[in-house]
């Protein structure tokens, strides 16, 4: 349904729409309704980032999409599920490295989407990862999914808890105690710094929800 779409507003300089979120990386959750949509542009394209990710904006807003500008995605619903499609440009045909739009920042950024996949999907940490998004989505947290899973990783480098819920358990603990303060960068390119992506208040409020999860029944804090 939006591909067609997307293809028609791309014209000949669209490369691929591939998913690029955690259906990709294998930590989706069976009842989420979030897709990720990563659209290639080549590097041909003239319009710069910011003028590639508003002319997506305009043109889903036309489609009567009602479209959400979010940092380097743009949200809209279709059929119930929530898609978050990112617009970005190609930089040569011999890599899969890409430039795209950081709108908080009003500045671009590289990233390799491919890279992401195997970073996540090689730590193997999927069941973590589930669970802890279905915290975040139950408590209505701002906290972006790849950062949520690089968090995830880091809570567990170099432990070894025999059970899931030690693990996730292990998570809220730094969660609390050490996410506020943690840099995460991008494995695709160490300038990009994923942890500037929220403020300091909103990671306030991640590291308070993981406390009262940590005082809470397993009932309570997964519902």
């Amino acid at each position: 349904m939006l591909t067609p779409m997307i293809a028609a507003w791309a014209g000949d300089k669209l490369l691929a729409v591939n998913p690029s979120g955690s259906f990709a990386k294998g930590t989706a959750n069976h009842s989420g309704t979030d897709i990720d949509l990563f659209i290639s542009l080549s590097e041909e394209t003239t319009e710069t980032l910011q003028q590639i990710y508003e002319k997506l904006f305009d043109r889903l807003t036309a489609l009567r999409y009602a479209p959400k500008r979010q940092n380097v995605s743009i949200n809209i619903k279709v059929n119930g599920y929530d898609v978050d499609l990112v617009p970005a440009k190609r930089q040569n045909a011999y890599t899969g490295d890409h430039s795209l739009y950081r709108r908080r920042a009003g500045a671009w950024t590289k990233t390799n989407v491919q890279t992401h996949i195997a970073h996540v999907r090689t730590a193997g940490r999927p069941q973590e990862t589930r669970l802890v998004k279905l915290w975040r989505n139950q408590n209505n947290l701002d906290f972006p999914s790849f950062y949520l899973e690089l968090a995830v990783i880091g809570a567990l480098r170099n432990t070894n808890y025999a059970t899931l819920s030690d693990r996730v358990a292990a998570c809220f603990r730094y969660l609390r105690d050490s996410f506020s303060n943690a840099r995460f960068v991008d494995p695709a390119n160490t300038n990009n710094v994923i942890s500037d992506d929220l403020t300091t208040a909103e990671k306030q409020r991640i590291s308070a929800a993981a406390t009262l999860a940590l005082n809470s029944t397993w009932a309570r804090v997964v519902r």
